[in-house]
């Protein structure tokens, strides 16, 4: 199995050719959106402003022909049409990543696998795949909030993105209804947060908050204003993190958008003032998300002082290969983007495609581990589903890498509970896929397998 995973890895569609020398990281400053037939005639200035960005949006496939003209096949086309019959998510992507796929090779980018659908590439999804995989409602304390950590919880005051991820965990609340998915989306109410900061300061424990969503990039300057000074009054609260994509998918919203940036610096200066941690937490996947614009972006981000930290997520085909993730991790660290967590790919609809398998995932930490700095590696885990909240991708109970299927416990979290991942079908031995054709065989392995790892957690626990 270990050859098969290693074979699988060296082949992806992202490795980074390797030179065995001193790593160079160069950030591309061409004006790489002219290869758009649409934007051809927009200037630097015009391509740098946010508001520009958020208004020429390709949101549709009308927009996507608009967009690429005679580069719009009627393959291609087609191609989408079908994925979006079989996706929870809807398409937005601004003009900066949308002008970094490589058209001429659109079914192997690893930027379109992760925002454009091909229904070719899609595999049925997994019997076990949940809408809220990761138990988020479940642990909602308040309508905007989940606890689950003793000491941190999650703020969600937004559902609404500049962009919408293929692989989105929340993908039965964000990006509007679908063919296959009816959805409410929400903007940011700021009169209904009222009760999240009252439950906040009624738990003493809770000195962790993340602020997501949805995007906080979407969030108007007030707003930051209004999370910010309202968590970091809390004196039990020690730190906060705004988590957004933007620097990966807009990332002249922190050159361009000054008010916003102000909101952030106004926070951050607080922060200093309470000697309590104000954070930024993005998400690049692979090098190719990163330009001459994420290193601008990261100057005007530095004078604020803010922290940044990078999650990533593992999917197929776009950066499940050493090369890729070693040279992806260097070059954040080069910006002062501190890498941070690698996830294995929720079990979420719509998405067998783009995930991968624990074994995977392992020999990508075991590999990662001493090829970077400690401080500078990203930490590899599962979050288990059900709500067993991040574990280290070598911390399971048992696995069985025939029909792939993963036992995790978390102790500290959901004690007496065991949690269950797994392995998409389709990266199953020929072995494992058959069994899971059976339904009676599937069954009384699943019932063996789930029984064994009852009694290997209550040998730990006693």
């Amino acid at each position: 199995m270990s050859e098969n995973v290693t074979t699988l890895i060296n082949e992806s569609p992202c490795a980074q050719p390797g030179g065995g020398g001193p790593l160079t990281y160069d950030f591309d400053r061409s004006e790489f959106w002219r290869s758009i037939p649409l934007w051809r005639d927009v200037d630097s200035k015009t391509f740098g402003d946010f508001r520009w960005q958020q208004r020429n949006s390709v949101t549709s496939i009308p927009g996507i022909k608009e967009a690429l003209c005679e580069l719009a096949s009627s393959a291609l086309i087609s191609d989408i049409e079908a994925g979006l019959l079989k996706t929870p998510m809807n398409i937005r992507l601004t003009p900066y990543i949308f002008s970094r796929i490589h058209w001429e090779n659109f079914e192997n980018d690893p930027i379109r696998r992760q925002f454009l659908p091909l229904g070719s590439q899609f595999v049925p999804d997994h019997p076990q795949v949940m809408d809220d995989s990761l138990a988020e409602d479940v642990d909602k304390a308040t309508p905007h909030l989940t606890h689950r950590y003793p000491d941190k919880a999650l703020f969600l005051p937004i559902t609404l993105c500049p962009v919408y991820c293929s692989f989105c965990t929340r993908s039965r609340v964000v990006g509007g209804s679908t063919a296959v998915k009816s959805k409410s989306a929400y903007g940011a109410k700021s009169k209904e947060w009222d009760s999240t900061f009252e439950y906040i300061r009624n738990h003493p424990d809770l000195e962790d908050i993340v602020i997501s969503g949805g995007d906080a990039l979407l969030l108007r300057p007030d707003q930051i204003r209004q999370i910010g000074r309202n968590l970091l009054q809390i004196p039990t609260v020690r730190r906060i993190r705004f988590a957004t994509k933007g620097l990966a998918i807009m990332p002249m919203k922190f050159t361009s958008d000054n008010e916003w940036v102000k909101a952030l610096d106004d926070v951050c200066r607080l922060g200093r003032e309470k000697m309590k941690e104000v954070a930024l937490h993005t998400h690049f996947n692979t090098d190719r998300e990163i330009s001459s614009w994420t290193s601008e972006a990261m100057k005007v981000l530095s004078d604020t002082g803010v922290r940044v930290r990078n999650q990533s997520v593992l999917i197929s085909g776009v950066n499940d290969a050493f090369d890729c993730l070693h040279y992806t991790t260097k070059k954040l660290s080069s910006l002062l983007i501190q890498p941070y967590y690698l996830y294995l790919h929720d079990m979420v609809p719509g998405c067998d495609h783009l995930r991968t398998t624990v074994r995977e995932a392992e020999y990508l930490s075991n590999r990662l581990q001493g090829a970077i700095a400690g401080f500078n590696t990203p930490r590899v885990v599962c979050d288990a589903p059900g709500g067993g909240g991040k574990r280290e991708i070598s911390s399971y109970t048992l696995y069985d890498q025939e029909i792939g299927v993963s036992a995790w416990t978390s102790p500290t979290a959901k004690p007496n509970e065991i949690f269950y991942y797994y392995d998409p079908i389709n990266k199953l031995p020929e072995d494992g896929r058959v069994i899971w054709s059976k339904h009676g065989e599937i069954k009384r392995r699943l019932a063996k397998f789930k029984s064994d790892a009852e009694s290997k957690a209550e040998a730990t626990r006693t």
